[in-house]
This record gives C-alpha cells, structure tokens and sequence, in this order.
C-alpha cells in the first residue's frame, strides 16, 4: 500500500523529523497534538482544559485534511502531564467526540513537547 502524507495549514506544522498525519489505504495515522496555534505556533492556554480544547481543534482539522472526522476515530491515545487533570481533559475531549466512544489509552508522560499539559494523537478510518 501507498504511504501519502497529509499536511494542512490549518493544524501546526510539524516540529520535528515527523508527518502532520499519514494515510494508508482506509487508515489515517494523525501524529500526536500539542496546544499550538497552527497560524502563530505558539502554545494556547495555561491548563490543561485549555489546551486540550486546541489539541481537539488541531486534530479535527487533520482529519478533514485526511478525508475523515472525529466520528471516524477509531482509537486515541492521550498523554497527560499529569493525572490530576484527567478529569478536565476527560470533559473536553467527551464534549467533542459526543455519542462516539472510540478505544482510547491514557497515560501520564514526565513531559510534552513545548511543555504541554496534553497531547493526543488518534487513528481513524476513511
């Protein structure tokens, strides 16, 4: 199968060696999400909630680039500064998915990239 990779103006560019997302065949691969504004790069919000509202916004927008929505998402994996803010991260991220309840891991990192609070990357179908 055809690697192609997908990049949009409208989620931050990469910051590293690193795809904004990659399909392949009916799967598209979204790397992991930090709060950065995709038009200044640099990171929103000073909590987590924060923060995971842009997170939800950059992954939305690489799935329209990829041809998919949240709806889409088949599985998520969230990275958490910290556990104490699973409950505010938790709201945010239900808030956006509504009724779809894709398989999801979360775990707490010791950091994020930029210093973030959380970062999400996701798998879906197209």
């Amino acid at each position: 199968m055809k690697l192609e990779a997908i990049h949009t103006a409208n989620a931050p560019a990469a910051i590293g060696p690193y795809s904004q997302a990659q399909k392949v065949g009916n799967l598209l691969f979204c790397s992991g999400q930090i709060a950065l504004d995709p038009k200044t790069m640099q990171m929103v919000g000073a909590t987590a909630a924060e923060q995971a509202e842009q997170v939800m916004q950059n992954l939305t927008a690489l799935l329209k680039a990829g041809g998919a929505g949240l709806s889409q998402v088949a599985r998520t994996t969230i990275y958490l500064a910290s556990m104490d803010d699973f409950a505010a991260v938790n709201e945010v991220y239900g808030r956006h998915f509504g009724a779809h309840k894709p398989a999801r891991a979360t775990v707490a990192v010791k950091t994020l990239p930029k210093n973030g609070l959380v970062e999400i990357d996701c798998i879906a179908a197209v």
